[in-house]
C-alpha cells in the first residue's frame, strides 16, 4: 500500500511537469489550429540550455530559467512569423509537415554541437530527499511541481484577468469573428507560439533534471504529450492540466502493481476508452470554426 502512495504521489508531481509542457502544445493548437509535432523538440532544446548554463558557467538549473525562458519566447515568436503564419490553406495538415521538419532540424543541430551521447543536468537537489508518509520524494520534483503551479497559474490569470488573455480566448473559440472585432490575430498568435515555447524551456530544465536526454529524446516525449492534448481536449489548458495528472498518477502505479513494461502502454488504453464514449476528449469542444 506504501508503494501504491508513493507512486501515486510521485504521479502527481511529474503530472504537473507533463501539464506544463502540455499547456503550450494545446495554447498553440487552440489559438492557430496548428499540430505542433515539433513540441517534444523545443522541450529537449530547452533542457540543452539549461544544460549549456550549468555545465559552462554552473548556473543553478531552475535559475537558468530567467534566461532560457525569454530566449525561448523570442525564437518561438520568429518561428512562427517566419514558419507557420505564412500557411495560409489547409493549416491542421500542413502544420505537421512543418512542425516535423523543425523538429528534424532542432535534433540535428543538437546532434551537430553535442552528438548523441546522453546527458543530464545534476544539482544537490536531484537526489536529496525528505521523508512523508513512509516513504521518501525526491526535492526536484516537489521543486518542479512548484514550478509548474506557479508558471500554470500565471498562465490562467492572463487568460482571465487581461485584455490579451481576453484576445487570446477570442482567437481560440472564433479566429474569424476575433479578426471582425478589431483583435490582430497575427499578434496574437505569434505571442501565443512564444508562451508555448516559453513553457517548453520550463518543463525542459525539469525534465532534464530528472531524466538522461539527447537530440533525439523528442520522439517519446511528443506522443505523451500528443496523448495528454487530445485526451484533455485539444485547445483546452484545463483539459491538458487534469489528463497529464491522470495519465501520469496512472502509469506510475500500474509499474508498481503491474509491472514498468505495462505503464506506458496504459497512457493508449485510457485514451482510447475516453475517445470511445467522448470523441471530443474530457473538455473539448465538438465544432470548432474553419480557417
Amino acid at each position: 500500500m506504501t508503494l501504491v502512495l508513493e507512486a501515486a504521489v510521485l504521479g502527481i508531481l511529474t503530472g504537473g511537469v507533463y501539464a506544463l509542457m502540455a499547456s503550450g502544445l494545446t495554447l498553440i493548437f487552440g489559438v492557430m489550429r496548428i499540430i505542433n509535432v515539433g513540441h517534444g523538440a523545443l522541450v529537449v532544446l530547452g533542457a540543452y540550455l539549461s544544460f549549456v548554463l550549468w555545465h559552462s558557467w554552473n548556473v543553478d538549473p531552475f535559475l537558468s530559467l530567467v534566461v532560457t525562458m525569454p530566449v525561448m519566447f523570442v525564437l518561438g515568436v520568429i518561428l512562427q512569423i517566419v514558419f507557420i503564419r505564412p500557411l495560409k490553406t489547409d493549416r491542421e495538415a500542413l502544420s505537421v509537415l512543418v512542425t516535423y521538419a523543425l523538429a528534424l532540424g532542432i535534433e540535428g543541430l543538437l546532434g551537430y554541437i553535442f552528438t548523441s551521447n546522453y546527458v543530464q543536468i545534476t544539482a544537490w537537489y536531484d537526489t536529496a530527499s525528505f521523508p512523508i508518509g513512509g516513504f521518501r520524494i525526491t526535492y526536484v520534483y516537489v521543486y518542479g511541481f512548484l514550478l509548474c503551479l506557479a508558471i500554470l497559474g500565471a498562465i490562467f490569470l492572463m487568460l482571465y484577468r487581461t485584455t490579451f488573455g481576453a484576445a487570446i480566448r477570442a482567437t481560440m473559440l472564433n479566429r474569424t469573428a476575433a479578426q471582425l472585432v478589431g483583435i490582430d490575430v497575427d499578434r496574437v498568435s505569434a505571442i501565443t507560439f512564444g508562451i508555448g515555447m516559453a513553457t517548453a524551456a520550463a518543463g525542459g530544465v525539469v525534465f532534464g533534471i530528472t531524466n538522461t536526454f539527447n537530440p533525439g529524446s523528442h520522439y517519446d516525449l511528443i506522443s505523451r504529450l500528443l496523448t495528454i492534448i487530445v485526451l484533455g481536449g485539444l485547445g483546452s489548458l484545463r483539459g491538458a492540466i487534469i489528463a497529464a495528472l491522470v495519465m501520469l498518477v496512472s502509469t506510475d502505479i500500474t509499474a508498481v502493481v503491474i509491472s514498468p513494461v505495462w505503464a506506458s502502454f496504459v497512457f493508449f488504453v485510457i485514451l482510447i476508452a475516453v475517445l470511445l464514449v467522448r470523441p471530443q476528449g474530457l473538455f473539448g469542444v465538438t465544432v470548432r470554426d474553419r480557417l
